[in-house]
């Protein structure tokens, strides 16, 4: 009796240019193996092969290919050398005739043939079954297990190849990577008719291959929602960090039409943290990725719509309505929007940095590098929280990391506890006072040059991965002309834009702006873009939903 196959998409592929044996040998085949395995049937090698790159684009497995010896064109064992470079796991049958006897033979060496079969079979109860049977067993005790996800070939140093993967990672899209440098990278790139001249190639699980993919269209291929399902919401959360998932939860869990819009990836900055151990409620530590995660899941549990990036480019006021447009020309409204939209890392302009961003060179966690580094020196520039939880968890594999601080000791910008660990683990070095002068390498990092900001002194040291946290800057240069803001950047609201206690200038209301209301009525802020936040998870997370209840205010009082 035939066992299940591992998956429902397992296939047993024939090929013959003979359509009556080609449904002859198909027939006899789901008799016995279809209720477990998908039987799929070629009259000719070449059609057999496109079917094979079809099937590998899916994801789906295939465990046994029959091919008929004598088919013109392409014969069964040119067919099977072939199909072996998409499928090497199948296990693989050569129908032939008597006379053919010694091609078969032979073909045990060219195409490493797991048997051979002479025509006829009958009967199949004796000739044919026993032999899958057997061959089925051993291919379900090897290593070549389905992989129904997204599926990722690039290239190590490839900064493309690295956005790509940080944007599945932080949206929490299962994907395979490939380097196209090994053997299952050549066979993707090869069905999917691609050199690999361009990367990476994303192939999605329906089978879709995507090169060079852009965001929105890499989101939309993934499953990621990408377009609102209606025009006017109640409310409109503009980032999806810690406090714009906190607004979202709030707003959608009190009855309110949410819909949160995120450029890249919820979650912000604190998504990208490899450990957050200051965290109510979580005294063992929780990774920026799982509390992210959970506020999402837990937004889209209360009916809030998340779509993911898409870049807002302006904010307009249209009477009662909030309008927002996004860069592609599209626009959604609302009665309030909280802008959550949170900082982003500023960036090295040490010579040689910019061309071998991601390339060794990355800003953030980057964790999906973090597995690259085992073994390995490691830098990180920056003295505050998000540099030391980075350095705790690279610690845990890399050769070592060394911290470079531009200050004089850690305790001004990074939390005690942080430094503790630090002090403690064996393999993290703290160089104070110390930049970075310039990155040098080819394709990839190599060398960095270090300089002592006191004495001047500078050290040409070997590194190929340095991660940056060196301060950020507001998200916000598309408000310019609608919300007022410091000079910094940072949203100014509430008590921070009244002058001498009067309301700020344009204000029309008779009452004063609450606590984290914008110059633009009904328009909040909350989180790292607002004016002298705390730059904490917890504070964004209770701004996101003091924010709602503020809207509420609003919304009653309008």
């Amino acid at each position: 009796m035939a066992q299940a196959a591992d998956s429902a998409r397992t296939v047993i592929m024939t090929v013959d240019d003979d359509p009556g044996v080609s449904r002859a040998v198909a027939r006899d085949l789901r008799r016995r193996y279809g209720e477990s395995y998908r039987i799929v049937r070629a009259e000719s090698g070449e059609s057999g092969l496109e079917t094979l790159r079809e099937l590998k684009l899916r994801g789906d497995l295939v465990a046994v290919i029959l091919a008929d010896y004598r088919m013109p064109q392409m014969n069964g064992i040119e067919f099977l050398e072939q199909a072996l470079d998409v499928y090497p796991g199948a296990r693989r049958v050569l129908l032939t005739a008597y006379a053919d006897t010694n091609a078969a033979i032979d073909a045990i060496n060219v195409v490493d043939l797991d048997h051979y079969l002479l025509k006829p079979w009958d009967p199949p109860e004796e000739k044919l079954y026993p032999v899958l049977d057997d061959l089925l067993e051993a291919w379900r005790g090897s290593d070549y297990h389905a992989v129904p996800t997204t599926k990722v070939v690039g290239h190590r140093w490839s900064a493309r190849s690295s956005d790509v993967r940080e944007f599945l990672a932080r949206n929490q899209v299962p994907y395979r990577w490939y380097s196209v440098e090994e053997p299952e990278g050549q066979r993707l790139l090869s069905a999917a008719g691609q050199d690999g001249q361009r990367l990476p190639l994303v192939i999605t699980p329906d089978g879709t291959p995507l090169v060079e993919p852009e965001a929105p269209d890499l989101a939309a291929h993934v499953g990621l929602a990408t377009t609102p399902t209606a025009d006017f919401y109640d409310l409109v959360v503009i980032g999806g960090g810690p406090a714009g998932l906190g607004a979202a939860v709030y707003g959608a869990s009190e009855g309110l039409r949410t819909v949160l819009v995120e450029r890249s990836a919820t979650g912000g900055q604190a998504g990208q943290s490899s450990r957050i151990e200051n965290y109510l409620g979580f005294p063992d530590g929780v990774s920026g990725a799982q509390l992210t995660g959970r506020a999402r899941r837990q937004a889209t549990k209360f009916g809030a719509e998340i779509l993911t990036a898409r870049e807002v480019s302006a904010l307009e006021v249209n009477g009662a309505a909030r309008v927002v447009r996004f860069t592609d020309g599209s626009e959604v409204a609302a009665h309030s929007v909280i802008l959550a939209t949170g900082v982003q890392y500023r960036q090295l302009t040490a010579a040689g940095c910019t061309d071998l961003t991601g390339c060794g060179v990355y800003y953030g966690s980057a964790l999906t590098e973090a597995s690259s580094c085992q073994g390995q020196d490691v830098y990180i520039v920056g003295g505050a929280n998000s540099a030391g939880q980075a350095a705790m968890y690279l610690a845990k594999g890399a050769k070592s990391v060394t911290l470079l601080v531009r200050g004089g000791d850690l305790s001004a910008s990074m939390s005690h506890y942080l430094i503790q660990q630090i002090e403690e683990a064996p393999n993290i070095s703290v160089r104070t006072r110390t930049v970075v002068e310039s990155a040098h390498g080819s394709d990839h990092l190599e060398q960095l040059t270090l300089r002592h900001t006191e004495s001047g002194e500078t050290e040409l040291v070997d590194a190929q991965w340095m991660f940056v946290f060196i301060g950020a800057a507001p998200l916000t240069d598309w408000l310019d002309g609608t919300v007022l803001r410091d000079a910094r950047g940072f949203i100014l609201s509430g008590p921070d834009l009244a002058a001498e206690g009067r309301p700020p200038a344009g204000w029309e209301l008779d009452r004063p702006p609450y606590h984290l209301e914008t110059n633009v009525p009904g328009v909040f802020v909350a989180g790292d873009a607002r004016a002298e936040s705390a730059k904490r998870v917890a504070s964004a997370v209770g701004e996101g939903a003091m924010a709602v209840m503020l809207v509420h205010r609003y919304l009653e009082q309008s």
